[in-house]
């Protein structure tokens, strides 16, 4: 494992993380959405403490890059990658600038969102893709969803279908694939969060995770849903496609 840190940057508030390791199922059907788009070389973006990072892992990827510019998270993602010799991170905004080589994938889970100018960082990203490499994105959706306890971890913003395919294509993309995701998740967001302004709690998230995520997953599996609290993309360098 290769560790480089450069300048430091802003807390991470938020303290979902610790409940979202409770969240193996809801991981799992992500990785399986993007695993046959990640090739060999992959950029994660805001790994926060590793625990997506070792679900990558676990697929055929040859090398892992890891950044995370929040100095709180960064010892955590040290500590639950440091037996890992295909991976490297970085304390440290990501920056195309400094790759080591392009990339074939770059992913973010549940980081553009807290990510103010999220244009200019897809523009970024771009730059770091490989010929033919992916950007994957998993934000949360719906505006009418943003609670108190977004604000309080950092979402500038929930997405809509439209603004977030409007905004990666502008930034030089096309989009192979974007579509909602964890339809019956909703409703129980919107009576804790938004109505009841709660929070996460360890518990609540391992039974949603252990009952509903494998209820939500088959479903959406017969039919892309209408409506979903997240919204899952999948793109490739605009020019790339051209050629």
């Amino acid at each position: 494992m290769n560790i480089s840190a450069t300048r430091t940057k802003k807390l991470y508030p938020g303290k979902e993380l610790e409940s979202m390791n409770f969240a193996v199922n809801y991981h799992l059907w992500i990785l399986n959405l993007f695993k046959p788009y990640l090739g060999r070389r992959v950029a994660e973006v805001g790994a926060g403490n590793g625990s997506f990072s070792k679900l990558l892992l676990n697929t055929n990827i040859q090398h892992l890059h890891c950044y995370e510019p929040s100095p709180n998270l960064f010892p955590a993602l040290q500590k639950n990658l440091e037996k890992e010799s295909r991976v490297s991170i970085v304390n440290d905004v990501f920056n195309a600038e400094t790759t080591i080589y392009p990339f074939d994938a770059i992913v973010y889970v549940n980081v553009l969102e807290h990510i103010e100018e999220d244009l200019q960082e897809l523009i970024n990203a771009r730059q770091a893709l490989a010929k033919g490499g992916k950007l994957m994105i998993f934000v949360p959706a719906l505006p009418w969803l943003y609670s108190e306890f977004d604000k309080s971890i950092g979402h500038f913003r929930r997405y809509t279908l439209n603004g977030l395919n409007d905004i990666v294509s502008k930034a030089g993309y096309t989009v192979l694939k974007i579509h909602y995701f964890d339809m019956l998740g909703v409703i129980p967001w919107y009576l804790n969060f938004t109505l009841l302004k709660r929070t996460l709690n360890n518990s609540k998230v391992a039974l949603y995770d252990r009952v509903a995520v494998p209820v939500s997953q088959h479903i959406e599996k017969l039919m892309l849903p209408p409506i979903g609290k997240n919204l899952l993309l999948i793109a490739q360098h605009q020019d790339e496609l051209r050629r």
